[in-house]
């Protein structure tokens, strides 16, 4: 495991039970991304296996699964898996590293993150997704979540507890860059502006597909 990726793995292991306590009921005050979820939910639907990466203390993977998607979640922290587990006892949580996707090749149905990626290095994007789409069946879809903008943003302390997160921000162009360069065809890149209780950054969604055999 990189450094970077050891730094987050420990950071979110310490705040794992703050985390949980203030997202993991975050998606009843946000409609704009119920209605992504909801979008994402009708595509995967009764198609197969959905893998949730980053996922927390497993919000998302709710959401879907009371939404009769077939999913499962994977984090890099054990501490957020832990919470998941506890929150959501019908729901498989295992821990995992994105860069290195523990699932078969052409086995899923569809893969969703939310605010995942920002915590890899800019550089080991291109690399996570490609994995991505290796393990997306054809016709595959993917939903991706990000902070837009240019740069890094750092943070050191989360709820009293000293951390080391850095944050990558991406603009769509340059993420739709990335998706095309993995082989993934780009349905479409949907922003919003920060709900008032979130940081001030835009929140950006992207929505792929793998394309499915001739």
């Amino acid at each position: 495991m990189k450094k970077s990726q050891s730094e987050i793995e420990v950071s979110y292991d310490r705040v794992a039970e703050h985390f949980a306590d203030e997202f993991y009921g975050e998606l009843s005050g946000k409609p704009f991304d119920r209605e992504l979820l909801d979008i994402f939910a009708d595509a995967v639907r009764d198609r197969g296996l959905v893998c949730e990466l980053g996922c927390g203390p497993g919000q998302v993977a709710r959401y879907l699964k009371d939404r009769g998607v077939e999913v499962y979640g994977v984090d890099l922290s054990s501490g957020q898996i832990e919470c998941a587990r506890r929150l959501n006892p019908d729901i498989a949580f295992e821990q995992g590293d994105m860069l290195a996707l523990d699932a078969p090749d052409s086995s899923l149905a569809g893969v969703i993150s939310f605010y995942a990626i920002i915590h890899l290095r800019r550089e080991d994007v291109p690399g996570a997704i490609r994995r991505i789409q290796r393990a997306l069946r054809p016709g595959g879809s993917l939903l991706l979540s990000f902070h837009g903008g240019e740069g890094i943003l750092h943070k050191d302390e989360w709820y009293g507890k000293p951390v080391s997160i850095d944050v990558t921000l991406f603009e769509r162009k340059e993420m739709a860059g990335y998706l095309e360069a993995a082989g993934l065809e780009v349905e479409r890149i949907v922003e919003r502006e920060p709900y008032e209780f979130e940081y001030p950054t835009r929140r950006v969604y992207a929505f792929g597909r793998k394309p499915s055999q001739a």
